[in-house]
């Protein structure tokens, strides 16, 4: 198998990452290594550095949710063939997306069971102990979590290769029991971690149980994905959540750090990277802003217009989202005059680019400790879960208009928009549509729309004539018994036949 690099033969690579361990630990042998709690944070912090690169959170991964989604779209024409075929739905099995943030997830998932399987061989304070299986444990369910729903069957590996043969044997794992150990792992975690440990990339209880509410929220399992929400909502003062007051805040890198919206973020270093690896690397801010040599207005993954005129001009989330001027030349314009060699003219993505803190030319390998998930997103979870459970209430009404309360406050001025929400009038239908759209405009460009389309089975119809990507040019049209499935490399399929058949229409 020469994509899938599980690290096989007892060795592994562990890295580090800001807040958890900056220098690498290098090459070692686990049956020697594993001796003490500073050991087996070692093997913790190779699956979070893992995450944290470019090939997975820092560009190709998160890209790639962005793009196939119905937000975002190619804007700049000369890009590589592998970004348009996410976006265009032309996707063939040897794209280079795939290929890069595959290898890099079992990676991780590796790192994590080697953590996993070692924790009773080293000798510290069961407290410890019992933290760390717990972050290597919703490490590997957080990442398993992308794949299902990005690739759908995948091996699910709960030990550690010890022969390059081993891999060929590897087969894979139903959706459905992919799923159950996802959850497996995430109550694991539950029980396992601190209520509360300040560093909001790190896991806690609260963590777990919030990915426990999106996992059965996805699987439509209602009364449980609302019972972990509300387990959230309820000890939101133990875990130490809340909303941020001002909206902007979460997208700046000075400010966000271990904020208390924080549910999980992935870390990044700022303007560095580790060893000359890609660990540590993001490349989301130029992905998206409007970059070049001058500010000249261009970038790879731009909204349409049409998700821009979307959005009420009185939010101040639209504020936060888009960037609609930049300075070229010296002068102040707006987006009508971007690039159009390189780009296009229309308003950009602002969350990543605006405020990136430490960073490279053209915003490059930011300061951003990107969200993953954040205490927004449970309270829209409660609410769209409850409604399924017993339609409009005044409780979901008010999670709600929460979170409509928060986005009123544009950096101290109280707008009026947007309007607090009346359940009055409303039934179930008319009310999920309303919990969808608050998703679309809170969670915006933070990698959550493409799985809702899927989720919710939507891809006809977002896609369709009425849909925000009909003046794209080369849309292919949607194919729902295709398109909600990214392929499995085909590379892999070659030197792994047990990993056959690759998904539908590929």
């Amino acid at each position: 198998m020469k994509n899938l690099v599980f690290l096989v033969s007892a060795l592994l690579v562990f890295v580090g990452c800001a807040d958890l361990d900056e220098d690498p630990v290098g090459v070692i042998n686990p049956e020697t290594f594993f001796q003490d709690a500073d050991n087996l944070e070692s093997a913790v912090n190779g699956a979070y550095g893992l995450i944290a690169s470019e090939e997975f959170w820092g560009r190709k991964f998160t890209l790639s949710l962005m793009l196939r989604g119905d937000m975002v779209t190619i804007g700049d024409p000369g890009t590589s063939g592998r970004r348009k075929e996410v976006d265009r739905f032309t996707m063939r099995a040897d794209n280079g997306m795939v290929a890069a943030f595959w290898p890099m997830a079992f990676n991780s998932i590796t790192a994590a069971n080697n953590a996993i399987l070692n924790v009773s061989n080293v000798e510290a304070d069961q407290g410890v102990k019992d933290r760390l299986e717990g972050e290597a444990r919703f490490i590997k369910a957080f990442t398993y979590y992308h794949l299902v729903r990005t690739i759908g069957e995948v091996p699910f590996v709960e030990t550690l290769p010890t022969t390059p043969d081993e891999l060929l044997l590897l087969e894979k794992s139903s959706v459905n029991d992919i799923y159950q150990r996802i959850i497996e792992d995430l109550t694991k975690a539950k029980d396992l971690l601190p209520n509360e440990g300040g560093i909001r990339t790190r896991p806690s209880r609260g963590t777990a149980a919030a990915y426990l509410a999106s996992v059965y929220l996805t699987r439509g399992e209602w009364q449980k994905a609302y019972d972990e929400a509300k387990f959230v909502i309820d000890n939101n003062a133990s875990f130490n959540y809340s909303l941020v007051a001002d909206f902007q805040d979460l997208f700046n890198a000075e400010k966000a750090e271990n904020s208390s919206e924080h549910i999980f973020a992935i870390d990044f270093t700022g303007a560095d990277d580790i060893s000359g690896t890609d660990i540590g690397l993001d490349f989301l801010a130029p992905l998206t802003g409007p970059r070049g040599p001058a500010v000249t207005g261009w970038s790879v993954a731009v909204p349409t217009l049409a998700v821009f005129n979307s959005f009420d001009n009185n939010d101040y989330r639209k504020q936060v989202s888009f960037i609609t001027e930049a300075v070229i030349n010296g002068e102040t314009v707006g987006w009508e005059m971007f690039s159009t060699t390189q780009g296009v003219q229309r308003p950009h993505i602002a969350k990543y680019f605006r405020f990136p803190g430490l960073a490279g030319a053209n915003n490059r390998d930011s300061s951003h400790n990107y969200i993953a998930m954040r205490y927004a997103e449970v309270l829209l979870i409660a609410a769209e879960a409850s409604n399924e459970l017993f339609g409009p209430t005044a409780e979901a009404e008010g999670y709600i208009n929460e979170i409509r309360s928060r986005a009123r406050n544009a950096a101290g001025i109280q707008n009026s928009s947007p309007e607090d929400i009346n359940i009055s009038g409303q039934n179930a239908d008319t009310f999920r549509d309303i919990i969808i759209e608050e998703r679309r405009i809170e969670l915006a460009f933070e990698y959550k729309r493409w799985y809702d389309i899927k989720r919710l089975d939507i891809g006809a119809e977002v896609f369709g004539s009425t849909g925000y990507e009909t003046d794209v040019a080369e849309q292919q049209p949607f194919d729902p018994s295709r398109d909600y499935l990214f392929p499995i490399p085909s590379l892999d399929l070659e030197t792994t036949p047990s990993l056959l058949p690759q998904n539908p229409g590929y």
